[in-house]
C-alpha cells in the first residue's frame, strides 16, 4: 500500500503510518529497529531498494530523508509504503527550504519506540558522523568511505579521525570473507609471518582498513600496492615456509594458498549494498576490532607525511630562538626510535597460528 502526502507535516506522516498499517490488515508492529537512510535524488531509488531487501531479515521502519534546496519556504513532502516487497514500512521525506537544517525535528516523532536506530550514508557523509542533527538520533552510524564524492583514501581517513562508538563504514565490512580466510589459514598451519602485502585497485579504502587490521594483529609490516582491480586482487603474508595468500582477479572466485597444501578455489564474489547492510545490522554494538584497525590507519597515514603532520603544527607554540629546528629534531628522532623498537618488537613476537589475524 503506497500513499502520498504533499505540503505534508510529521504528525499528518505518523497518522497516515497508523491508517496505512490498519488498511493493510496488520495492526501489530513486529518491527525490530528504525533505518534513516540520508541520501539524494540520484541515490535514493537505490538505497531505499537495497533497505527493503533487508527489512525481508531485519523488519524495520526505514526513514529516506532527502534534503533537496535549502533555499525557499520550507515544505515536506512524504510517501508511505507497506507491505509489498517489504516486511516491514517506509517512508521517504522529502524537505525543502528552511526544513532542511532541522531534518532530525521531522524524524524525531516517526522513530520506533523502545528500538535501536541506525543512521546510514549511502554516498557522502556528514564529517562526524556522531555529531550530525540526524546521527546524534542513532546508535549505530553506518557510512561508506567508497562512495564518497571525496578521494576514497581521503574519506575514509575523516570517517577514521571522526569516529565514535557506534560507528562503522561498509569499506570494512566488505573485508569479512578475507579477513576470514586468512584467519583460517593461520589456524591451519603454524608458522612465523614475517612481512605482508595488500594489492588493490589505487584508493581502495577496503585495502587500507586490510593492511591496517593485519599490521595491528599480527605486528609486521604490510605493503600496499596497485592494481587495475576489481577491489582487493591479492593479499600475501610471508612466512618462513612460504607464503599464505588469496589472489581473486575477476570479483568473483578467489585462489586459496597455505604452504603444504593443495591450492583450493574458494566463492569471494564481491557483495551487493544490500547484503553488506544485513551483515552491519547483525551486530549493533561497538566492533572493537574496528576501532583497533582505524585507530592503526591513522598511524600509517600519518607516517606516510599525510596531513596529520599539519594538525601538530597548527598546536606549536612558536619556540625561542633556534627553537623550532631543535625541537622538530627530537620529535623526529624519538618517532624513529619508537618505529625502530616497534620493528624489532614485531619481528621477535610475529604471529602464531590464527591468533594474531582474528
Amino acid at each position: 500500500m503506497k500513499v502520498d502526502l504533499n505540503d505534508t507535516s510529521a504528525s499528518a506522516v505518523a497518522a497516515a503510518l497508523v491508517r496505512a498499517r490498519i488498511a493493510a490488515g496488520s495492526p501489530a508492529m513486529g518491527m525490530v529497529l528504525t533505518l534513516i537512510v540520508v541520501t539524494d535524488e540520484a541515490r535514493y531509488y537505490d538505497a531505499m531498494r537495497a533497505s527493503r531487501v533487508i527489512s525481508r531479515e531485519h523488519p524495520a521502519r526505514v526513514l529516506g530523508v532527502i534534503l533537496r534546496e535549502k533555499r525557499g519556504p520550507a515544505s515536506l513532502d512524504a510517501q508511505v509504503r507497506i507491505g509489498n516487497d517489504s516486511a516491514g514500512e517506509s517512508v521517504i521525506l522529502r524537505m525543502s527550504g528552511e526544513l532542511t537544517q532541522h531534518a532530525e525535528g521531522v524524524v524525531l516523532p516517526l522513530l520506533l519506540p523502545d528500538s535501536p536506530v541506525v543512521a546510514w550514508w549511502p554516498g557522502s557523509a556528514p564529517k562526524a558522523p556522531a555529531q550530525d542533527p540526524l546521527g546524534s538520533l542513532a546508535t549505530r552510524r553506518i557510512t561508506d568511505a567508497a562512495a564518497s564524492s571525496r578521494t576514497r583514501h581521503a574519506a575514509m581517513i575523516r570517517v577514521a579521525r571522526a569516529y565514535q562508538p557506534g560507528d562503522t563504514d561498509l569499506a570494512w565490512t566488505r573485508l569479512t570473507p578475507w579477513r576470514a580466510l586468512l584467519a583460517a589459514a593461520l589456524d591451519q598451519v603454524e608458522l612465523k609471518v614475517t612481512s605482508g602485502s595488500v594489492v588493490a585497485e589505487r584508493g581502495n579504502p577496503s585495502a587500507d582498513l586490510l593492511a591496517a587490521w593485519l599490521e595491528a594483529r599480527l605486528k609486521v609490516p604490510v605493503e600496499q600496492h596497485s592494481s587495475r582491480g576489481p577491489g582487493i586482487t591479492e593479499v600475501r603474508l610471508h612466512s618462513t615456509i612460504g607464503d599464505v595468500a588469496v589472489v581473486r582477479h575477476d570479483g568473483r572466485n578467489g585462489r586459496f594458498v597455505v604452504p603444504g597444501e593443495a591450492d583450493r578455489t574458494v566463492a569471494l564474489r564481491r557483495r551487493p549494498t544490500a547484503e553488506l547492510l544485513a551483515e552491519d545490522l547483525r551486530r549493533l554494538d561497538e566492533d572493537d576490532v574496528y576501532r583497533e584497525t582505524i585507530e592503526r590507519l591513522l598511524r600509517r597515514d600519518s607516517s606516510n607525511g599525510r596531513p596529520a603532520k599539519k594538525v601538530a603544527a597548527k598546536k606549536t607554540t612558536a619556540p625561542a630562538k633556534g627553537g623550532a629546528s631543535k625541537t622538530a629534531a627530537k620529535t623526529a628522532a624519538a618517532k624513529s626510535g619508537t618505529r625502530t623498537a616497534a620493528a624489532r618488537s614485531g619481528s621477535k613476537g610475529g604471529a602464531k597460528g590464527g591468533g594474531g589475524a582474528r
